[in-house]
């Protein structure tokens, strides 16, 4: 990323903090100007690492500034905002920068629904852009400001590979953003798909527990060839009906591992368009609203 006088990077969390705070208090003597790197991330970074990074400076802008409106992130590294319907402070991730900026929150809300509406691919055939969009996952915990009356939902997905695709970078992004901004709370959904109707599968993050990813079996049959058969879609232990693929320290490898997963069994089980699929109970501990539009179906 290219600097300039306005946008020289600020390397120590304190003075982050500092240009945060002014940010939120004296917003019309910043808004236009570029972004600001306080943060610059190691080329290839493990997704531990990006978070134990990014930890410092968000806590010190935190404890300077407040607790953020929403929570959230993107493919690209978080997405945590201070807003009110005059401003937003945005503390995001591009790619090996984390950047501070301020906006105009009409003006960045309306460009972000034109993302979220004509973002995406247009039929299976095109390569997914899930990446490019503002945020993957937003959590909304009632803090200080005010959100916003509607959210983005997005586009929906045109094939099962864009799904999978959407849902391992949501995985990366809650392996990387969740235990920064959240502890160690722990965020979950239920998946279903009307192709195979009453059958659950369910997804689940914390830092103390790992990505755990299991589906709901009680009506197959307890024999080695069943078992066999659920290992090679990729599971790896089976509790009371459940199969379960657990991953206690994900990283990229493992996320991509969950979402294929997800995917060999969906298409075992006759799911063949994603307009079949729903989630269900999102959730972060109960706490507040989960939205989840990265993965471009419907709730």
């Amino acid at each position: 990323m290219e600097t300039t006088g306005t946008n020289k990077p600020i390397r120590d969390p304190d003075s982050a903090a500092a240009f945060a705070r002014a940010l939120h208090e004296t917003p019309e003597d910043f808004i236009g100007r570029d972004p600001v790197p306080v943060l610059s991330f190691e080329p290839g970074a493990s997704l531990r690492g990006r978070r134990e990074a990014f930890g410092a400076v968000y806590g010190a802008i935190v404890a300077r500034t407040g607790e953020p409106t929403l929570y959230g992130g993107s493919a690209s590294g978080p997405d945590i905002r201070w807003r009110d319907a005059r401003r937003t402070v945005l503390l995001s991730g591009a790619g090996t920068w984390a950047l501070l900026s301020v906006h105009d929150t009409a003006l960045l809300e309306a460009a972000e629904r034109r993302s979220f509406d004509w973002g995406g691919a247009w039929s299976p055939a095109e390569p997914h852009d899930v990446g490019l969009l503002p945020y993957l996952w937003r959590l909304d915990r009632g803090g200080p400001g005010e959100p916003p009356a509607e959210h983005p939902t997005g586009r929906p997905v045109p094939g099962l590979d864009h799904f999978a695709s959407a849902l391992e970078l949501l995985l990366a992004a809650w392996v990387e953003q969740l235990p920064v901004q959240v502890g160690d709370d722990w965020a979950a959904f239920t998946l279903t798909s009307s192709a195979d109707r009453g059958r659950r599968f369910h997804l689940s993050y914390a830092r103390r527990d790992g990505l755990l990813v299991s589906v709901d079996d009680r009506d197959g049959e307890d024999s080695p060839e069943r078992g066999q058969l659920m290992r090679s879609r990729g599971w790896h232990s089976h509790d009371r009906g459940w199969w379960q693929a657990e991953f206690p320290d994900p990283d990229r490898p493992q996320t991509a591992e969950a979402a294929r997963t997800v995917l060999a069994e969906l298409y075992a089980r006759g799911t063949s368009a994603p307009a079949q699929l729903r989630v269900r109970d999102a959730s972060c501990r109960d706490r507040g609203a989960l939205l989840l539009p990265g993965l471009g179906i419907r709730t």
